[in-house]
């Protein structure tokens, strides 16, 4: 799988070379379900960690007065394993 893995980031690379944005997105699409199987990552773990990324994009916009209002800091909700 790991080979796979391989081509599919060499195809995707091709495909920004010759400026295929669309096609090559979608490849990037079909190397993260991989990666995801690989690393043993489900649908739901992939949905918390974009919410979670998403509220700190939110956040980090937020003027700094309302954001210190707020309080605390979440933990993460995923831990990164090599």
């Amino acid at each position: 799988m790991l080979s796979v893995l391989g081509k599919l980031e060499e195809c995707r690379a091709a495909l920004l070379a010759r400026n295929s944005r669309e096609t090559a997105e979608l490849v990037s699409v079909a190397i993260l379900e991989l990666r995801m199987k690989l690393n043993g990552i489900d649908e739901m773990e992939l949905r918390a960690l974009c919410d979670e990324m998403t509220m700190r994009v939110e956040d980090e916009e937020r003027p700094r007065e309302l954001k210190s209002a707020h309080g605390h800091r979440r933990r993460p909700l995923l831990r990164l394993v090599k």
